[in-house]
């Protein structure tokens, strides 16, 4: 009965068919050079034979130096295949692994620290790629062995039983050194991870870190793991070593025993000089199988890096639906909507929530009750668990995601920036040209200005350097600029705008004029705020109330307000209605 095949070994052999036709061609060149190096020897014995023989017009010494030229083109054809194969089959196995985090659940990513993934998408994907000339020069390298197997016999079947037994030795060595170094280069290779995910996290956190004066504490807890890497480290390199060392002392040993069979061949007439002369060469060509010890160990390393890209590519993906969005005005319903922890906890339970066409609807609750779980539901940043959402009727999961995206904007408390420019910030959402900036001396686009406007960003981006052409690197904002940036980089959704949270780090006039805005209309949008704050939801047409991941009240604020678990909800001393 047949074993399953890991999401590590899948991988490997679709890492393999990515290197295209250079891997072909490396097989291709690398066979070619295995039959020259095979053929060699012969030709050696039949020009030695031919010189003792007398026979000075015979062509086997010209047949000898051409295998030779032949052998050194194999090479330098072969070192460029493997580098183009190499290259492309990491640019794509790269491409996959960013398309499949990017449309995975954010739940999904969550899972795993940026600096981890960074290392799986750099480092091991570099590794893994390397699988395709790793199997082909692998597989070829076992054929000059078992090809000198196979003319030893010819010549003499007694050499090539002796050669047989040293190579089965040989094997049995490699084996159990693939076996124990898998282990001990997958162990690197996650510690290597998990210390790249910890330093991330403190060059994220290090103003935190320098005001608190935990620097030495920190440094610490980063580099925790390290003699746990060293550890994983010298045992590869000590594996490596010893199979080295076996392998060498096992070849010279092997070549001794095919040389004496056959000097006792020779004396005893079963030989001749030129057949020993081959026996001697195909003898060092067997007893090279040790050679293929660096393969495996690249071999080795590329497996246990495509067990590392495997985990994040197992996660299912959020397919795209197949229908367009209907004429609609924005209204947003979640049935039944049930989202849960790994280890079941629920965060959402058995929520059911109409957000009326062109309403404002602020979602406020305690720490931990689910509302930035609701938020990320409403726009498809992930599936619940069960349930459904729908927007104008239509479930989520059916709907386009182009459609989705133009329809639906979310803004964030800490927003991510992404782009080269404040220009590129904003437009992100943008279909096209309205994401470029424009050519001349336009500042921006008409879309651009009317969303930073929108989200009185405007007069900022106007004091930087270079207006919205300023590279975000070079834009010196601060938490409440940076989250007005996220708003304007939402406001262009036609439906639906999500903020959750958005404006925490706002200044109160900022902030106040933004909620107005709001709270006016949103251009006839519907509006989904997560908020902490009696104001915002005063503002709103209703305030949908969590609590314990279940709804537990939708009303107007002013209704809400005489109950003091209700009034709890906002920090003490915080503007009252």
């Amino acid at each position: 009965m047949g074993t399953t095949p890991t999401g590590a070994d899948r991988l490997l052999r679709r890492v393999v068919r990515d290197g295209g036709g250079w891997t072909v061609a490396l097989g291709a060149v690398a066979l070619t050079g295995a039959a020259a190096e095979l053929a060699l020897p012969a030709a050696l014995g039949l020009a030695v034979d031919a010189a003792v023989g007398g026979d000075r017009s015979a062509w086997w010494p010209a047949a000898a130096c051409g295998l030779v030229a032949v052998l050194m083109v194999t090479d330098t054809v072969g070192d460029l295949g493997t580098g183009y194969g190499t290259a492309r089959a990491t640019a794509l196995l790269r491409r996959r692994l960013l398309r499949h985090l990017f449309a995975a659940d954010v739940r999904t990513v969550r899972r795993y620290p940026v600096g981890d993934l960074v290392g799986r998408l750099v480092s091991q994907a570099a590794d893994a790629g390397q699988a395709g000339p790793a199997v082909v020069l692998g597989v070829v390298a076992l054929l000059p062995p078992l090809g000198s197997v196979v003319a030893l016999t010819l010549i003499e079947p007694l050499l090539g039983v002796t050669l047989l037994a040293g190579l089965a030795l040989l094997t049995v060595l490699m084996r159990a050194f693939v076996t124990d170094a898998s282990a001990a280069v997958a162990g690197y290779q996650r510690v290597l991870g998990a210390i790249a995910g910890r330093l991330l996290e403190a060059l994220t956190g290090a103003r935190t870190i320098a005001a608190a004066a935990t620097v030495d504490r920190e440094r610490a807890r980063v580099l925790a793991a390290l003699p746990e890497l060293n550890g994983y480290g010298l045992l590869g390199w000590r594996l490596l070593a010893r199979a080295s060392a076996r392998t060498a002392a096992v070849g010279p040993l092997l070549q001794v025993a095919v040389v004496a069979t056959g000097g006792y061949a020779l004396t005893a007439g079963w030989l001749t000089p030129g057949q020993l002369v081959a026996a001697v060469q195909y003898a060092a060509l067997g007893a090279g199988l040790g050679a293929v010890l660096a393969t495996l160990h690249r071999l080795v390393r590329s497996r246990a890096a495509a067990g590392r890209i495997a985990e994040p590519l197992a996660h299912p993906v959020r397919l795209d639906g197949p229908d367009p969005l209907p004429p609609g005005r924005g209204e947003l319903r979640l049935r039944d909507v049930r989202v849960r922890t790994e280890d079941g906890r629920p965060v959402l339970d058995g929520v059911d929530l109409t957000v009326p066409a062109g309403a404002m609807v602020a979602v406020v609750g305690p720490s931990g009750a689910g509302k930035s779980t609701l938020a990320a539901v409403a726009g498809r940043l992930y599936d619940p668990d069960a349930g459904e959402v729908l927007l104008d009727g239509v479930p989520l999961r059916r709907l386009r995601r182009a459609a989705l995206r133009r329809a639906v904007g979310h803004a964030f408390d800490r927003p991510a920036l992404v782009g080269e420019t404040v220009h590129d910030a904003i437009g992100l959402a943008l279909p096209g040209a309205s994401a470029r900036p424009p050519d001349g001396g336009a500042p921006a686009t008409a879309a651009v200005l009317a969303a930073a406007r929108a989200a009185q960003v405007a007069d900022v981006v106007a004091r930087l350097p270079d207006g919205y052409r300023t590279r975000l690197v070079d834009a010196p904002l601060s938490g409440g600029e940076a989250q007005r940036l996220g708003l304007a980089r939402a406001y262009p959704a036609e439906r639906l705008l999500v903020l959750d949270d958005a404006t925490s780090s706002l200044d109160t006039a900022t902030e106040h004029r933004i909620a107005r805005a709001v709270a006016d209309g949103g251009g006839g949008r519907t509006r989904l705020v997560v908020t902490h704050r009696a104001r915002t939801a005063a503002a709103a047409d209703l305030v949908a109330w969590l609590d314990g991941g279940r709804l537990r009240a939708l009303a107007p604020h002013r209704r809400l307000w005489a109950d003091p678990d209700y009034r709890a909800v906002f920090a003490p001393g915080g503007d009252a209605p």
